[in-house]
């Protein structure tokens, strides 16, 4: 699978600081992963609308199947880039209670 882009920036950040501090978890892990869920879902949900629309002029074609999913997760980021659908925030929320739920069971080991 190749990666490129933003994601292989991403994804080369938090390899680079794990490697710096094994054990570690990069402090904007849980934002970045939340962010990426939402894109990938509105993603989903754009490309589901945009079949479901007449387009115009720009239809028709293997050409169009194939530059329809790029035009969908570009309309996707500029959405979630916005962070008004609150997908991200909430998966954000989820996971920082998870790892205070996990902290709290590892002290009460102790």
């Amino acid at each position: 699978m190749d990666i490129s882009g933003k994601t292989a920036m991403v994804v080369h950040q938090v390899n680079a600081k794990m490697v710096a501090q094994p054990g570690a978890i990069a402090p904007d892990a849980a934002k970045s992963a939340a962010r990426e869920f939402e894109a990938v879902f509105l993603t989903e949900t754009v490309e589901d609308m945009l079949n479901s629309v007449d387009i115009g002029d720009f239809g028709g074609g293997h050409a169009e199947e194939t530059w329809r999913s790029f035009l969908a997760r570009a309309y996707a980021d500029q959405i979630a880039g916005q962070g008004t659908i609150g997908i991200a925030q909430s998966i954000e929320n989820t996971i920082a209670a998870y790892r205070q739920s996990q902290a709290a069971l590892l002290e009460s080991k102790e």
